[in-house]
């Protein structure tokens, strides 16, 4: 298949000029649009969407607004405009020019670290694919297919660095990103929260704030790279990674001011005869969104993440800001133990427990959008608050795995986790319930009934701009 490669996919790596690469990436093309009809959103392929390409780097490229049907979307390559003269600024290579090729020694530890930043791309393109069809509004819509074409954007940066950098390994790594499925027995996706379901809006709004926020860090600290092209491949992805968590963040602060509108038109906290999700039932989804989104930090001591680091592969957030050597050679850091029926921080060689002060930055950023869903509740004068839970509830991974910890933090036994499990977590009964809730609103400036209208609406179009042609 012939690829226009300036019109189809525009780029900023010069792929007109590798005959290398695009082979690779004509061999690749179909089976991924084949993946896009298979797994993308069912029911929209053929539609028209108000979407936002990416066409250059620059800021009158980065953003170009039009409609587009989805499988016709032009996925783009870029990399962030080169620093001239940047260095590995952490770890052993600390103050060597950034690398341009992949070091020898490092070859299967970076692809492992691309292939699986790779592989939560499709993944939450699967995850989501039937959320079209209950949309609340047109607004939502095309956000959603907004987020889903751009994750196929991050795949598609991915499998350039494992065409171009790779061989033949990684053009058999870039096939496999499209064979795993999300949830899949015999061949899941390499992360376990991306073999969750998102089966309703309020779950997909908890991913993108929780989930994606989680990738955010991971991105920044992948963008630390000493290997360059990584290094630019996701300091270009954060600018799209931004617009995902706010489609989280306004999504569920919108879905909190319907609440707070119901509970003082009826003067009722349940509101579940009135077709609202109650302020308790949005803590539980918060609850599991959270503490499934930190075990994707891996382990609290690694001595992975203390490979990447001393090897210069990934720093941590905002290494070159961060006031110390940047060897961390003699340093401690402290990290949560738990300890009896409670918990203690234990110092740590901080080299060891670079995952979790990746997890701390993370825990900080998470609490300040709590804050702002709770001046909401605040402002509607109502006497509720939205907490994060305790680091250690509901964990699989880490220090805590399969500790049972109320979301306060206490440490309990079986029996009690195993009788309170669906006051903290949501139940069978709060999932049907806001199914039922997700019947699609597709009229022009509408809202379903359990969700806010937004403040503005995209690129300075009115809330009832046709944001999806579905006639």
């Amino acid at each position: 298949m012939a690829i226009d490669y300036n019109q189809q996919i525009p780029n900023n790596v010069s792929l007109a000029d590798n005959r290398r690469l695009q082979r690779a990436l004509e061999a690749w093309q179909p089976k991924f649009r084949n993946w896009w009809t298979e797994m993308g959103p069912e029911g929209f392929q053929a539609k028209e969407v108000y979407l936002r390409t990416a066409v250059a780097v620059d800021a009158k490229g980065w953003a170009h607004f039009d409609y587009v049907k989805m499988p016709d979307y032009r996925w783009g390559i870029f990399l962030a405009e080169p620093e001239a003269g940047r260095q590995v600024n952490f770890g052993q290579h600390k103050g060597e020019p950034a690398w341009q090729e992949v070091p020898g020694e490092y070859r299967s530890t970076l692809r492992r670290i691309i292939v699986t930043q790779g592989d939560t791309e499709p993944a939450s393109v699967e995850q989501q694919r039937l959320l079209g069809q209950t949309c609340p509004s047109l607004y939502d819509l095309r956000n959603l297919f907004q987020v889903n074409v751009e994750e196929g954007r991050h795949l598609w940066a991915m499998v350039y660095l494992l065409d171009a950098h790779f061989g033949r390994d990684g053009r058999e790594e870039a096939e496999a990103l499209l064979e795993r499925r999300s949830g899949d027995v015999d061949k899941p996706r390499i992360l376990g929260a991306f073999n969750e379901q998102t089966p309703d809006w309020l779950a997909f709004f908890m991913f993108t704030y929780f989930t994606d926020r989680d990738g955010k860090y991971q991105l920044a600290s992948l963008a630390e790279s000493g290997f360059d092209p990584l290094s630019r491949s996701c300091r270009f992805m954060l600018t799209e990674e931004a617009h995902h968590m706010f489609v989280g963040e306004s999504g569920v602060g919108r879905v909190v001011q319907r609440a707070c509108e119901l509970m003082l038109e009826h003067d009722s906290g349940d509101l579940r005869d009135h077709g609202g999700i109650p302020l308790d039932l949005i803590q539980r989804y918060i609850n599991f969104h959270f503490s499934v989104s930190i075990d994707l930090f891996g382990s609290e001591l690694s001595t992975n993440a203390a490979n990447y680091f001393s090897g210069g592969l990934k720093g941590r957030f905002g290494e070159a800001k961060l006031d110390d050597d940047h060897l961390l050679r003699d340093a401690t850091y402290p990290v949560m133990e738990a300890y009896g029926k409670g918990f203690q921080n234990v110092e740590h060689p901080a080299l060891n427990a670079v995952n979790e002060r990746l997890r701390d930055n993370y825990v900080e950023d998470c609490q300040r959008g709590l804050n702002r869903w709770n001046k909401i509740i605040a402002d509607s004068g109502i006497d509720f608050e939205l907490r994060l839970p305790h680091r250690a509830f509901n964990r699989r991974i880490g220090n805590f795995a399969e500790i049972p910890v109320t979301p306060e933090g206490q440490i309990i036994d079986a029996a009690q986790w195993q009788a309170n499990h669906d006051k903290w977590l949501p139940s069978s009964a709060d999932r049907v319930y806001v199914s039922s809730l997700m019947a699609p609103v597709t009229e022009r400036g509408r809202m379903a009934n359990w969700i806010a209208a937004p403040a503005r609406g995209i690129n300075r179009q009115a809330i009832d701009f046709e944001y999806v042609k579905l006639n």
